[in-house]
């Protein structure tokens, strides 16, 4: 097949493309290379089609979908940011640019779509309450997160709650504007599903990291935040009481689930789309994280900090097994063996 890899240059784009042509696919890469996740050009594998271009560039993009069979869209703007002031280049990024894809799909022939979603689009996990069963905490409170108070009480009755694995039939609950950018990709993707007739597999993927995370950049995951801090000598600052719950899956991982995902979503329905929750099956604390790529790395200990952003959620991890059952998916790297790897990988210019 003919594959169009959006953001084909990026962290886990480039990762997905490695492992398609070693799948013997045809791959042809879209990237903008925005600054905020590039300083220079990076190297492009033999025999790959490679277009600059923007997402949003609605010509180029029609011609880069000539002749494709199926696209998986990983281009977009990542994190949480800096401050709100970053919510319309969020926006347009994400938003406007699959609107302006799928756009282009509707026009020509590719019907299939893996798209790069997030567990972002749950917000907090799946909680119980000891009294009340499943319940769904609310954004948790200034007053709260100031007096160190992190983790979410039932809101029916106060007491603790006890943190599980989250499924794809959640309901939404974006928390953030990239949470909110993400959520409507998968209703865009849809929307041109019914439309088309096309398929769409939305891969929420979760903590990703792994070699060729960009570096010393607002817009990067924990773990290259980490990574990055390490590298410059510094200890890892861990926010809150480093207590978060999340589940780190290494950026292979990822790709081998686009590859599951190119093939599963051929055998949908027309106009489906199917979520698919794409983690190690692992969950850790991010204080565990940093402390494991703290001594694999031999450099300083983690410094909890007691800090927040108010965006974040407390704890975040998710059950991938749809994805195992359905799509014959299985994460192969563990989490210690990732993190001592990750330690020693290089890092690109973010």
């Amino acid at each position: 097949m003919l594959i169009l890899v959006t953001g084909g240059a990026g962290f886990i784009g480039s990762h997905i493309v490695t492992a398609l042509v070693g799948a013997g696919h045809e791959v042809r890469v879209l990237d903008a290379l925005l600054p905020a996740a590039h300083r220079t050009a990076p190297p492009v594998p033999e025999g790959v089609d490679w277009r600059q271009t923007d997402v949003r560039d609605a010509a180029a993009v029609a011609d880069a979908l000539r002749g494709v069979d199926a696209v998986c869209h990983q281009a977009a703007m990542v994190g949480l940011g800096k401050d709100f002031a970053d919510a319309p280049d969020y926006v347009s990024c994400n938003d406007l640019g699959t609107a302006v894809l799928l756009a282009g799909m509707a026009e020509g022939g590719a019907r299939r779509l893996v798209l790069a979603g997030s567990m972002v689009v749950y917000g907090e996990g799946r909680y119980e309450c000891s009294r009340h069963g499943v319940v769904r905490p609310g954004p948790r409170r200034v007053a709260d997160l100031d007096a160190g108070r992190f983790e979410p009480p039932c809101p029916h009755c106060g007491e603790p709650l006890v943190p599980g694995l989250v499924g794809e039939d959640a309901p939404s609950d974006p928390r953030n504007v990239y949470a909110a950018t993400k959520l409507a990709q998968e209703h865009l993707a849809a929307a041109w599903a019914r439309a088309t007739g096309g398929r769409v597999a939305a891969l929420r993927y979760h903590n990703v990291y792994g070699p060729g995370m960009p570096r010393d950049t607002p817009y990067a995951g924990v773990a290259s935040l980490f990574r990055s801090a390490l590298a410059r000598g510094e200890a890892p600052r861990v926010f809150e009481d480093g207590g978060q719950r999340r589940d780190f899956v290494h950026v292979g991982d990822v790709a081998g689930a686009n590859l599951a995902a190119l093939d599963g979503v051929a055998g949908l329905a027309q106009g489906a789309v199917r979520a698919y929750n794409v983690g190690s099956g692992e969950p850790h604390t991010v204080g565990e994280m940093a402390a494991a790529l703290a001594a694999s790395y031999g450099g300083p200990a983690p410094a909890v900090t007691g800090e927040y952003r108010l965006g974040d959620v407390r704890h975040i991890t998710a059950s991938s097994r749809r994805l195992r059952d359905e799509l014959g998916w299985k994460p192969r790297i563990a989490f210690a063996e990732g993190m001592t790897e990750f330690a020693g990988a290089a890092l690109r210019a973010g």
